[in-house]
């Protein structure tokens, strides 16, 4: 599989294109005025307990105040008591671990999205390009995507060995060796524990432990520059997008890296030099004539990820509606009539639509809960096999994806984690039209909303005549269709009603003024 990732970088915002076998993966996009805050340590206060949430709401310096659950606190880790009738765990009431006013140090884990806070938690993770530094907990963690037993056990073996002072590392060239110990680092790192990360596959132990010794530094500052910070106050900041992608998206099967700004593409070559050297031959700076989102066709794909529906090779399509409790999306036929029978052509199309589906959470970065209706299937077989393929186009996803069965209705329900804003909740806002509901009301149902109001009126207010005011579709309606009706309203109230257009109203928005 070719994969190539490009990145077009402008002083308003960056953006990251995944691209595999020619065809739109993912897109990141990073604005200079409202950049992500995943991964950002913060120094804040306790401004708010709620016991009955079991929660706490930090002030860590932003417009609204952040979300902390006692689950993600970490020193809680040992004090989990298991629930006598039930099989679930018990945490320890929030008012008994925090209080007002204390000051704390958190990390967010989720952006804020929407009308809430961004998630946190005290579990704090230092990443790098090969390890996730985790303090205060000290047990070692392989990726499940590194699947062969022999590798996760020599992996695991080099962390034990730095860890125990065994390991020894070599820096500088064949007349400059310096060589370290790790048990020189103090008390508070050792307690420390890793994550390896896929990337570390394959990687020898000398940049194992270039990445630990790099993450301990970055600790180290970390935690010298909290105890200067006043809360609420920023204590780390993530690394910007193009070097964030260098570090999580890199991987062997990536081809070529292509940027279309020097400085950004000499930046990333010097983050490259120290972190993925062997890398530094696939980095390419790109001049071209033409945008470098227009390779690709990227540009027309994202403005095809804005809409509801996406067509399908065969001639079906989907239906994608996101909303703030869950994001649902419905497989159609469509124009697809098939070759054989009928379960044929919906295996096919559900077939189809799984491929398509799993692209689409990726491009639209759709996170929380998704129901997938596919089209009723008879045989049992062609029923499993379509949730095979999802779940097999769903590996190569970044996010946690966590998939059910095929229900008797059709559907399927999964879960995929959400850390950052969908595409669309980055590229667009509610229409002002519609207040964000995706229709308008008729101009009939606004005319009768108009007798209504004037019914009303003239029962309270003494006036001589009325003057309508509003949208030229309500004014034309009520002047041609509906001229009947008010003639009968003004027979029936005793005034006359007159009518004036007013063309930057909607069709909802009226006025009714007493003359």
């Amino acid at each position: 599989m070719s994969e190539e990732i490009l990145i077009n970088v402008t002083p308003q915002e960056t953006r990251v294109a995944v691209v595999e076998n020619g065809v739109l993966q993912e897109v990141y996009i990073e604005r200079s005025q409202k950049r992500g805050l995943v991964g950002n340590i913060f120094k804040g206060h306790v401004s708010r307990i709620l016991p009955g949430m079991q929660a706490a709401f930090i002030d860590i310096g932003l417009e609204r105040t952040g979300f902390l659950h006692t689950s993600d606190i970490a020193t809680l880790s040992e004090e989990i008591i298991p629930d006598e009738h039930e099989h679930n765990l018990q945490l320890p009431s929030i008012d008994t671990i925090l209080h007002e006013g204390q000051d704390i140090l958190v990390q967010v884990i989720k952006d804020p999205l929407g009308s809430k806070g961004a998630r946190l938690t005290t579990r704090l993770s230092l990443p790098s390009r090969y390890l996730v530094f985790i303090p205060d907990y000290p047990n070692i963690g392989i990726s499940q995507r590194i699947e062969e037993e022999k590798e996760r056990d020599r992996l695991r073996s080099i962390i034990m060995q730095y860890r125990s002072g065994i390991a020894r590392l070599a820096v500088g060239n064949e007349d400059n060796v310096v060589l370290h110990s790790a048990m020189r680092e103090s008390e508070i790192l050792n307690r420390g524990g890793f994550i390896v990360r896929t990337a570390a596959e394959g990687v020898s132990e000398e940049d194992i432990y270039r990445d630990i010794e790099f993450l301990h530094k970055l600790w180290n500052s970390t935690v010298l520059h909290a105890q200067n910070t006043t809360p609420p106050g920023i204590v780390y900041e993530d690394l910007p997008l193009a070097l964030r992608t260098m570090r999580d998206l890199v991987h062997t099967e990536i081809e070529k890296v292509r940027i279309d700004t020097k400085e950004t593409y000499h930046r990333v070559m010097e983050f490259s030099k120290q972190f993925i050297p062997e890398f530094l031959g696939r980095i390419e700076y790109y001049p071209g004539e033409h945008p470098i989102l227009d390779l690709y066709s990227v540009e027309d794909e994202v403005q095809k990820s804005l809409g509801r529906k996406v067509q399908l090779k065969s001639g079906g399509h989907l239906i994608i509606d996101q909303t703030e409790a869950m994001t649902t999306i419905d497989v159609n036929t469509g124009a697809f009539v098939g070759h054989r029978n009928l379960e044929e052509t919906i295996y096919k199309t559900n077939l189809e639509a799984a491929q398509t589906i799993a692209r689409q959470l990726r491009l639209r970065n759709l996170g929380g809960i998704v129901i997938i209706d596919f089209i009723d299937m008879q045989e049992q077989e062609h029923r499993r096999q379509v949730v095979r393929s999802l779940e097999k186009h769903l590996e190569r996803d970044h996010s946690k994806v966590t998939i059910s069965e095929l229900t008797s209705l059709g559907l399927v329900q999964l879960t995929r984690k959400r850390t950052r804003e969908s595409l669309e909740h980055i590229l667009c806002e509610p229409c002002p039209t519609c207040a964000g509901r995706g229709s308008i009301k008729s101009a009939e149902t606004v005319c009768y909303e108009i007798f209504r109001e004037i019914l009303r009126e003239v029962r309270q207010f003494d006036a001589e005549k009325l003057l309508v005011v509003a949208s030229q579709n309500v004014v034309d309606k009520l002047l041609d269709d509906e001229s009947t009706s008010v003639a009968e309203l003004e027979a029936f109230i005793g005034r006359p009603i007159t009518f004036q257009v007013e063309p930057l109203y909607t069709q909802e928005q009226y006025d009714i003024v007493l003359l």
